[in-house]
């Protein structure tokens, strides 16, 4: 297929999602389709309509994949001309909306999912919030990253609120990341979106699988990266970064002198003798000179059961965590540059699945036994830690996430 119709045929679905009813887009990957499908298409106050997958608006395509760029100039087009045509609607947000509230305020709700095409043109302008208008919020949720409860609370008017000129400039910003990835990644790679916080492990050109992650907090950002996975770690120990030590260990222990003891966390001197806690002084800085930091493995160890280590001059990582509650989050910016992974044991069995000598019940066996091992995969594993944090899919489904890190030069957009 020739640039200009592949063109043509991401425009036939992208246009869909702005300026005419989501019954074009394609039948396996549109929730708002199924919805019309399920019901008897009269766009009345009735709540008879099914909203079971409102909020699917995944493909297996990979963010990363060749038709992306393709799919956002399309949509940079599309967010031109509803920009011309005066935005969208603010919405008001001086009270939840949701499933059976009749409001004023679903009136606008209605014309603000129109207008970026999550709801269907023609949907009417009843002021009850019905199964249509809740399918169509559940699928901005999804492509914004949000909860996708079918209700209009505060985060996800501020997402509504954003003008579309805001959102246009995100999208020509990250056109050019996109631009710069669009060469060959490898068969198989695995991409963290940082402004999602999100991965996805590839292979052959589909998603495999999708894990939710923790990265940085705005002020210890995840940083971007090409790089490659070399090694794998189970049950390890934890060294503390010195940045840690400084920001959080010491005021933590003027807090509470058993902090560390609690923590299994062990200090060692430059000559690896362990130092006591009570012999250092926590109301200065001497615990930043020339001490190591060392948490034991264990189910309460930061890192969880796992680590996995990529080559970076950052001294960041991937790894489990113990705080396995974090990845329901709706923010999760919340480390100091490593990465937590949910479901890393999937991910592991992934990376290690040419490798012989670790068949998966191997695998298994060492999480149950506590036993620290090492494994280098072969060949070492392509990463990439991107910043994306506006793309658009050839199924016509457009995503938008914060500008947690402020890099995209509008700080409107930055993390609230």
């Amino acid at each position: 297929m020739t640039r200009r119709g592949a063109l043509r045929s991401i425009a036939g679905a992208l246009a869909a999602s702005v300026a005419m009813p989501l019954a074009a887009f394609a039948q396996d990957v549109d929730p708002i389709n199924q919805v019309l499908q399920s019901g008897s298409g009269d766009w009345s106050d009735g709540f008879d309509a099914a909203s079971n997958g409102a909020a699917s608006v995944r493909t297996s395509a990979p963010i990363l994949s060749p038709d992306t760029a393709q799919a956002v100039e399309y949509a940079i087009q599309n967010y031109t001309d509803i920009v011309a045509r005066g935005g969208w609607p603010m919405v008001p947000a001086d009270k939840k909306l949701s499933l059976g509230l009749r409001d004023p305020n679903v009136v606008i709700l209605r014309q603000r999912l129109t207008v970026s095409g999550d709801l269907a043109a023609g949907a009417g302008n009843s002021q009850t919030f019905d199964s249509y208008v809740d399918a169509g919020l559940r699928r901005f949720q999804a492509r914004h990253g949000l909860p996708a409860d079918g209700v209009a609370g505060q985060s996800t008017i501020n997402m509504m609120n954003v003008p579309a000129d805001v959102r246009l400039g995100q999208l020509q910003t990250n056109l050019v990341r996109l631009r710069s990835m669009s060469g060959f990644l490898g068969d198989r790679y695995v991409m963290i979106n940082i402004p999602a916080a999100a991965i996805e492990v590839v292979e052959n050109g589909r998603v495999i699988s999708r894990h939710t992650a923790v990265v940085g907090k705005v002020d210890r950002p995840t940083p971007v990266l090409a790089t490659k996975i070399y090694r794998i770690s189970f049950n390890p120990n934890w060294t503390v970064p010195a940045s840690i030590i400084r920001k959080d260990l010491i005021p933590l222990m003027q807090k509470s002198p058993d902090y560390l003891t609690k923590k299994h966390i062990r200090i060692f001197d430059s000559a690896g003798v362990e130092v006591p806690p009570e012999s250092i002084d926590w109301n200065t800085d001497q615990a930043t000179k020339g001490y190591m930091f060392r948490q034991d493995p264990g189910d309460f160890n930061s890192l969880g059961s796992v680590r996995i280590s990529f080559h970076n001059d950052e001294q960041v990582y991937m790894h489990d965590t113990p705080q396995k509650d974090i990845f329901g989050r709706e923010q999760r910016f919340d480390s100091s540059g490593c990465i937590r992974v949910q479901n890393i044991r999937q991910v592991i069995g992934w990376l290690l699945r040419d490798t012989p000598e670790f068949p998966r019940e191997r695998i298994d066996a060492i999480f149950k036994s506590g036993e620290q091992v090492n494994v280098n995969p072969k060949p070492e594993m392509p990463l990439y830690l991107q910043y994306i944090s506006a793309w658009a899919m050839a199924d016509g489904v457009t995503h938008f996430r914060d500008d947690i890190y402020n890099r995209d030069g509008i700080g409107q957009l930055a993390l609230q």
